[in-house]
């Protein structure tokens, strides 16, 4: 074919003009602008609005025209160039019509063969389709009815796992059947059911799992508290185990103390610390499975209900299946914290002291159970939420106690609390817990647990004292001599003595004994097992404050308030060496309590705490024998100053000294120790010095002479015979001998010396007098040597002597007197 080739419009202006080139430049333009436009198919209205409105329609048709004519030309142009080819083709065409009839007729006898042929086969296949569609209903139908006895068979088991209460394995039924029949169940009804049962099914399960999980709630705090009470009676019974391998071990010291001759030579306690770590032996593993064991024998045996987690953990693993793992944990939280809220509840109807035990019970089986169940419930419970309640639990624990040691006003109550305080801690603590806040409340409370006991030992001490007559005690039985004696160490032999026995002490010192021992048990018993190692330097402060503020001053005020004979007063200096005995036993019993070898507390000893009631007691006993010194010594008013002769003798007075003197001491030595009568002795016999002294210096005695001075001489000689006649005694003391009690009366006897002297002058002697008259005071000596006067030389020396040569002693004497008064 030949290409057909577009007019140019321009061409199509310059050529078909009009009338003979009189267009002007612009309508050609415009022309050219519109064939453009026809040739490119665009919208021809704008050219028809402009030749509206420029009111020259007629140029715009002739335009047209024009165009339309120059398009017939270029087709028939066209047609002239192609005429050759088109006379071919519908010659082409003519013969191809030839073939199409010659093919039709072939068609139409091929379809007519072929219709005969296939028509028997046509209906073959038609049965045969309907054949297999019958087929495939029927497969269809068996395999839905296949389906429905698996799916009810299913639902079956279903039914009978909810009729046993087997939840889980029916959830897991309905499960199966969720997953497996429901997206396969065409049946509308079947699937409704299904969709209906399903939720109903799961709905059921979880009322019922939570109606028991609710029982369980309830049972669950019962058991608690006995379970609590089981584990705290566990650590009780292995503290009474610990307790009487310590007795047994104090025991067999003691025992081994009474058949050394020194303490030093006793094998020392090993160091028994006490603290919260319990040591694990076949009776107590430290593990909770014995606490829970305990629980369930003990349960089986009563009526209490045992521990049972089972329906807890089933609760969880059917809300677990549920998908609501998470809600059933915030729900068992709350639930719990709910019951240790209401558990922390203390009722102001019962007095703490009867509720302690419950109360802390309940919180220890609280948190067994939940460390139980923290390690074998999976991830039903948390750390850190098992610490948040004990957290609280302790904060309100802390705050219980705080309140109800404020109230409390009795030793013995508090150290009960105390006792179950710790052993509650100790409990907790093999779990794990951290107790320390509890025990940091016990050590506040310290102080004020020891002073309502010793308030409670000072009224002790106060009756036993009172009580006491002071009289030495009689022991009729070998088991009193034990319970009194042995048990104190306070023997001086190892010998048992035979009976009937006169102790050397009154009924008091046993009693303060025991009160001292029965207070540093308590003491050690509130100081043990409170996370304090070394508690014996606390027990033995608190031990020194019982011996010096109870006991020392309530022996001191007794003393002060008066009343007391000088056998009493001899009695309870007697009393105080054996107390003496009595502290050192005391310390070392409070050393082994607490766990320290002896050895230990024997290197930080201090001097003996009752000295000022010791002291205040001899100087009692002093005090009354001096006022009954005094009474024998009113009979040195028969003593003759200007006698004619000596009393050959000795005067009055020493005699009656003497005989007091050996009654006393044939009395005392049985019960005094001989450093208490050295110094007993020692003080008398100073006064008996002091008071002839005194009697030189009275005012009574206005001038004695030489008789005199003999007399008061064999006086002295019988009180320094007397004090030799003692030294028996202190051979084995450490003090001194009976050498030193003469030296009490060495003032007395240096000034007799000096009136006997034929040289009394030497007095002025430095020599002299530091060796021989080192006792005796200027001033004394001259007032009594005043008094030192013949009778002639004094009052009528202007008579009968006058003119007689002066006796030499006399004249030295008074040289002696006119020195000295020169000298002061």
């Amino acid at each position: 074919m030949r290409r057909r080739v577009a007019p140019d419009s321009s061409a199509m202006v310059a050529g078909g003009g009009g009338g003979g080139g009189w267009a002007t430049e612009a309508e050609r333009q415009e022309q050219v602008q519109l064939f453009s436009a026809i040739s490119n198919g665009e919208d021809l209205g704008p050219f028809v609005r402009r030749a509206f409105a420029s009111g020259r329609p007629e140029s715009l048709l002739s335009s047209l025209r024009h165009f339309s004519r120059s398009k017939e030309s270029e087709i028939e142009e066209v047609c002239k160039a192609h005429y050759q080819d088109f006379i071919r083709a519908v010659d082409d065409l003519r013969s191809l019509l030839k073939d199409v009839d010659s093919l039709k007729s072939a068609l139409d006898d091929s379809n007519t063969a072929l219709q005969s042929a296939a028509g028997p086969l046509l209906a073959a296949l038609d049965s045969y389709l309907e054949a297999r569609a019958v087929a495939d209903n029927l497969s269809a139908a068996l395999d839905a009815a296949r389906l429905c006895s698996r799916l009810f068979a299913h639902l079956a088991r279903a039914n009978e796992h909810l009729e046993a209460d087997h939840l889980y394995l029916a959830l897991r039924a309905v499960a199966a059947t969720e997953r497996d029949y429901l997206p396969s169940t065409a049946h509308p009804t079947i699937r409704r059911m299904l969709l209906r049962l399903i939720p109903a099914v799961r709905a059921h399960a979880e009322r019922k799992i939570s109606k028991e999980f609710s029982d369980w709630m309830v049972q669950i705090r019962v058991a608690s508290r006995h379970l609590g009470q089981i584990a705290i009676g566990r650590a009780s019974a292995a503290r009474q185990r610990e307790e009487e391998l310590r007795a047994r071990q104090r025991l067999a010291e003691e025992q081994g103390l009474l058949r050394s001759s020194s303490v030093t030579s006793t094998p020392a306690l090993r160091d028994n610390t006490y603290s919260l770590r319990v040591e694990e032996d076949d009776d107590w593993a430290g593990d909770d499975a014995d606490d829970l064991a305990a629980a369930a024998a003990a349960s089986s045996e009563g009526s209490i209900p045992g521990l049972d987690l089972t329906p807890l953990y089933r609760a969880y693993h059917i809300h677990k299946t549920l998908g609501l793992e998470e809600r059933f944990r915030r729900y068992y939280f709350e639930n719990r914290k709910l019951q240790l809220t209401s558990d922390f509840q203390v009722s102001s109807l019962t007095p703490f002291l009867e509720s302690h035990q419950t109360f802390f019970a309940q919180i220890a089986g609280f948190f067994i159970v939940e460390d139980r169940i923290l390690r074998t419930g999976g991830s039903l419970i948390a750390r850190p939420d098992v610490d948040s309640l004990w957290e609280t639990a302790v904060n309100k624990m802390v705050s219980v106690l705080e309140e109800q040691f404020s109230r409390m006003q009795t030793a013995n109550h508090l150290l009960l609390i105390k006792d179950y305080v710790s052993l509650f801690s100790v409990t907790l603590h093999r779990y794990r817990y951290a107790v320390d806040p509890l025990l940091n409340v016990l050590s506040k409370h310290r102080d004020k647990y020891h002073d309502l006991l010793l308030s409670d030992c000072r009224r002790q001490v106060s009756e036993a004292l009172d009580a006491d007559k002071f009289e030495q005690m009689l022991m009729k039985k070998e088991y009193e001599y034990s319970m009194n004696v042995l048990s104190f160490q306070i023997q001086t032999s190892d010998i048992t003595p035979a009976f009937p026995y006169v102790a050397p002490f009154s009924s008091s010192v046993p009693d303060l004994c025991r009160i001292s021992r029965s207070f540093i048990e308590d003491s050690v018993s509130f100081m043990s097992h409170g996370g304090q190692l070394d508690i014996y330097p606390i027990v033995k402060k608190y031990l020194e404050r019982l011996l010096i503020e109870v006991v020392d001053g309530s022996i001191v005020r007794l003393i002060d308030a008066g009343g007391l004979g000088v056998s009493q007063a001899m009695q309870v200096a007697a009393n105080m060496a054996v107390l003496e005995r009595a502290c050192e036993f005391l310390f070392r019993h409070a050393a082994q309590l607490s766990g320290i070898p002896l050895r230990s507390a024997e290197k930080g000893r201090r001097e003996f705490p009752l000295k000022k009631s010791r002291d205040a007691t001899e100087r009692l006993l002093l005090g009354l024998l001096r006022i009954k010194i005094d009474d024998f010594m009113m009979l040195t008013d028969s003593i003759s100053w200007l006698g004619e002769s000596p009393p050959p003798n000795g005067n009055e007075y020493s005699n009656e000294v003497i005989i007091y003197l050996e009654t006393l001491v044939s009395t005392a030595q049985q019960i005094l120790p001989i450093s208490v009568l050295w110094r007993v002795l020692q003080g008398i016999l100073s006064h008996i010095c002091d008071k002839i002294i005194g009697l030189f210096l009275s005012d009574i005695v206005k001038r004695f002479n030489s008789n005199a001075v003999i007399g008061i001489d064999i006086d002295l000689k019988m009180f320094e015979s007397f004090a030799e006649n003692q030294s028996h005694l202190f051979y084995d003391s450490d003090d001194s001998s009976a050498n030193e009690l003469k030296l009490a009366l060495l003032e007395a006897r240096q000034l007799v010396n000096l009136l006997m002297s034929n040289n009394p002058e030497n007095f002025l002697n430095a020599v002299i007098r530091e060796r021989s008259y080192n006792k005796l005071d200027h001033k004394k000596v001259v007032m009594i040597t005043e008094k030192f006067r013949e009778s002639s030389d004094r009052l009528f020396g202007t008579f009968g002597t006058r003119g007689a040569k002066q006796n030499p002693k006399q004249k030295s004497l008074d040289a002696l007197i006119k020195r000295l008064r020169d000298a002061s």
